[in-house]
């Protein structure tokens, strides 16, 4: 079961990476905002924030996600933000209602990435912007060809799209013009993924975060991988993905 300080991590893994998904989002003072897989809504109050005299809605699966997303929210004192728990290749979002839907790492998974952008894109008023974040190949990221782990529900469905489905420009640009979207660009990002201070406690995420074999020498190599990408500065991993970004067509 995850827990809440997984889900802390996962917002450190990748703040080299928001600042970049930030700054390509632009979000307006009076932008609706969509977010799709927002997770413990780190992007959504970040939308919200920007969004003055917009809104920000966070979509997810995660129900204990959600749960500390909204508690966060309400700390911070955000009243133009709310959240859902739903699947947004099929959830009925009002027509035409947003300016922008943004989502960082959450679009991957879709078992029809089509259907599921066509859905999106529905709920997105005519021109309206479309700003991902997705992993470029596996052979690129390092977290994923170094870590010797087991893909489990949370990084792939059997036999259905794992984390790099959206990694070939080619494709993607297809699926995204398929579903009604223009102006599909993509731009390279190349930062590091942060996995904890030190070697004990990279270990400790990761083993949280992924299912890693539990034998001895699973755990040894494990150990010795994080240990050799120790800097002081912390445990990282080299990686890239896209910003990949289009309009809703008319």
């Amino acid at each position: 079961m995850t827990t809440m300080s997984d889900l802390f991590d996962y917002d450190a893994e990748l703040r080299l990476y928001n600042e970049h998904f930030r700054a390509a989002a632009r979000v307006g003072s009076r932008d609706r905002v969509l977010d799709i897989g927002c997770g413990t809504g780190q992007t959504t109050r970040e939308a919200a924030r920007a969004a003055v005299d917009g809104s920000a809605t966070g979509v997810d699966l995660s129900a204990p996600m959600l749960a500390q997303a909204r508690r966060l929210s309400h700390d911070e004192g955000l009243r133009n933000v709310s959240y859902q728990q739903a699947d947004a290749q099929v959830h009925r979002f009002a027509p035409a209602h947003f300016d922008l839907c943004v989502s960082r790492f959450g679009t991957m998974f879709f078992a029809d990435p089509v259907a599921a952008f066509t859905n999106i894109g529905q709920a997105l008023r005519p021109g309206a912007r479309l700003v991902l974040l997705v992993w470029q190949g596996r052979d690129r990221n390092e977290w994923a060809t170094e870590i010797p782990w087991t893909p489990t529900a949370a990084s792939a469905t059997p036999s259905g799209p794992d984390a790099f489905s959206l990694a070939d420009p080619t494709g993607t640009e297809g699926i995204l013009t398929a579903a009604g979207f223009t102006e599909v660009s993509f731009t390279d990002v190349h930062e590091p993924v942060y996995y904890g201070p030190d070697t004990a406690a990279a270990f400790d995420a990761v083993r949280r975060l992924w299912k890693v074999a539990a034998a001895e020498s699973a755990i040894t190599r494990l150990r010795t991988v994080l240990d050799a990408h120790r800097t002081d500065d912390g445990v990282y991993f080299d990686s890239r993905a896209w910003i990949v970004t289009a309009r809703r067509g008319h």
